[in-house]
């Protein structure tokens, strides 16, 4: 009995506070262009916000064929949302996240995906304003520019 409370006794819980993340990435970042977009039939443009360690991503999907169900399909462009957590090792970004709807919430159905969104990134090259990434998926170039600085201050999770 005396064991187990020592061992309890010198356990604490660490805080449930976000990590700081990486400062370099800190603010809102958008991609402008996919290299050769009039040629594709659907593609995707990246709008990344982080604070901290926590991300939130926005993807404006364009297409020209009908992939789903008409009322998803509308005009051919739509939103999609996430919101998750990254790591950057090495030279890699690795986001964890989950669709969400456009007021952050998770999405668990509707239009488009739901679930996990786990996109990999590559970091080619980063300055104070641009970040130079490659899809390690579909090997793509994704290239944003930093519209908007953030200061990370940790909140509870």
């Amino acid at each position: 009995m005396g064991m187990c409370l020592f061992f309890f006794a010198g356990c604490k819980f660490n805080p449930n506070i976000q990590g700081e993340g990486e400062p370099y990435l800190q603010g809102v970042w958008v991609q402008d262009s996919v290299p050769n977009q009039e040629q594709l039939l659907t593609y995707s443009l990246y709008r990344f916000k982080f604070t901290c360690d926590s991300v939130y991503i926005t993807l404006k999907t364009f297409s020209k064929v009908k992939t789903v169900v008409d009322s998803c399909f509308g005009n051919g462009q739509w939103d999609e949302y996430a919101k998750g957590v990254y790591l950057v090792r090495n030279d890699s970004l690795l986001i964890e996240s989950t669709f969400t709807h456009p007021n952050w919430r998770q999405k668990l159905t509707g239009c488009h995906r739901i679930g996990q969104f786990l996109p990999r990134f590559k970091v080619l090259k980063h300055t104070e304003d641009s970040l130079y990434l490659e899809s390690q998926y579909y090997q793509t170039p994704v290239n944003v520019k930093k519209i908007e600085a953030i200061t990370c201050v940790p909140k509870a999770r």
